[in-house]
């Protein structure tokens, strides 16, 4: 049977490279499974995705960002998610609905039922069986990313990082069976180890 999961975190935590690591650890163990990310994933999503990262002489108000994820959402899992687990497959996706609700909710304001109502509108409810949070000091993971050039996200201040960051927590508070928190701070080699050593134990029940 399938598994879906998804992996989390604030700028520089480090969570592409995790969710990489992990994809290529099941497949050179012959573990059928597929890699993916937010924004983009789907021609469209792509397209999405260098719009709203990337465009800096157009102000997006955070509704449009909350309905424009989500329609890049929509597209990867009609597209690529339900697909690869019809198939079997062990699905990883760098950011899903979480990363909405802790970064257009806690962090732009918007109303969190709505944020939920739409993600689940746009996923028809499908939910990760597991949430792998990379959780790191706002100030630390911006600090990773300063030789780098800067997209819309990673150019707001301190004080918007430290909303999602607490809303990323409480998330993962509130569903502690479901979600991983991962001190991102730790050596990534560790890292690698905490995640391998909780996804190992969810396999088996699906083989």
């Amino acid at each position: 049977m399938s598994l879906f999961i998804t992996f989390e975190g604030g700028e520089g935590s480090g969570k592409s490279t995790q969710a990489r690591a992990l994809y290529k650890r099941l497949v050179k163990l012959a573990i059928p499974a597929a890699l993916t990310r937010e924004p983009g994933g789907t021609p469209l999503g792509n397209r999405l995705a260098r719009w709203l990262k990337r465009t800096q002489d157009e102000d997006i108000s955070p509704l449009t960002e909350l309905l424009l994820f989500n329609a890049s959402r929509r597209q990867l899992v009609e597209g690529v998610i339900e697909p690869g687990m019809k198939e079997g497959e062990t699905v990883i996706c760098d950011r899903y609905t979480d990363s909405t609700t802790a970064y257009q909710g806690y962090g732009r304001g918007l109303d969190l039922n709505m944020v939920r109502t739409i993600n689940d509108a746009a996923t028809r409810g499908l939910k990760p069986d597991l949430v792998v949070l990379l959780d790191i000091p706002a100030e630390k993971g911006l600090a990773r990313k300063e030789a780098k050039k800067h997209d819309r996200f990673e150019q707001e201040d301190a004080a918007f990082h430290q909303r999602v960051r607490e809303g990323y927590l409480e998330l993962a508070a509130s569903e502690p069976q479901r979600w991983l928190v991962v001190d991102a701070t730790l050596p990534r080699v560790k890292i690698g180890k905490i995640i391998w050593e909780r996804v190992r134990r969810l396999l088996p029940s699906r083989a």
